[in-house]
């Protein structure tokens, strides 16, 4: 049973990004941010499985002797559930507020889920949003005209609004959306046709699967096209 007890017509806009050890199934959260106006929170996690390589070269997270480094300088650190926790204090403090980010219903969505459900924390989590909305299909709707050849949010930003930003830094990533959140300037009729909640995401991701458990494959194959992983 999905849980929208908030009115998105009344919901402010949170943006929010994941950095993770990979883009497998069982990835790690290294990397949390949010930003809603002037009000930002950006949490560091040792991650409990290892950063793959080609992870550790695009974001500069490596781990030595249990810390974590970022372009190799020491960070200050939370556990998972002391960042997730502190996500949630962070929206409820919010009023409710609507959660975007790019490409987020392919994967950050799944990977928050799965932490969530780690320490039986969805329940709170879904009773302080009203929901998610993903600025990747969002932007190929109202750029379809535009000519543009990729939708990667680094190249967006760069079509969009005219700067270039270290990418892939959650915080970085965060504040650079909600300024091409902006620019692009949706409707409230098209924001809704985007909103989606970790329930009917799942129930999606379920039915994908099992549409295709008829196939050859192994379940970890099936797991992983269910979750539908892309770098874009």
């Amino acid at each position: 049973m999905e849980m929208e007890i908030c009115s998105q017509q009344q919901a402010c806009t949170v943006f929010f990004d994941l950095e993770t050890t990979g883009l497998g199934p069982s990835c790690d959260i290294v990397q949390l941010a949010a930003v809603c106006g002037d009000h930002t929170l950006n949490l560091f996690m040792v991650p409990r499985c290892p950063i793959q390589p080609g992870a550790s070269r695009v974001t500069g997270f490596r781990v030595r002797k249990h810390r974590l480094f970022l372009q190799s300088r020491p960070v200050l650190t939370n556990s998972l559930r002391e960042s997730l926790v502190s996500f949630i204090t962070f929206l409820r403090m919010l009023g409710c507020p609507l959660l975007v980010g790019h490409n987020i219903r392919r994967f950050d969505c799944h990977v928050l889920a799965r932490a969530l459900d780690e320490f039986n924390l969805r329940s709170d989590f879904q009773k302080v949003i009203s929901g998610f909305v993903d600025t990747l299909p969002l932007a190929r709707q109202l750029l379809k005209d535009s000519g543009l050849q990729s939708f990667k949010q680094e190249n967006l930003v760069k079509n969009l609004l005219g700067v270039s930003y270290a990418a892939h830094n959650a915080l970085e990533d965060v504040q650079a959306l909600q300024k091409l959140y902006r620019a692009m300037r949706p409707t409230a009729n098209q924001i809704e046709q985007h909103t989606f909640t970790l329930d009917s995401l799942a129930v999606a991701a379920v039915n994908k699967a099992a549409g295709g458990s008829s196939g050859e494959g192994s379940l970890s194959d099936r797991f992983k096209t269910a979750l539908n992983i892309t770098e874009e």
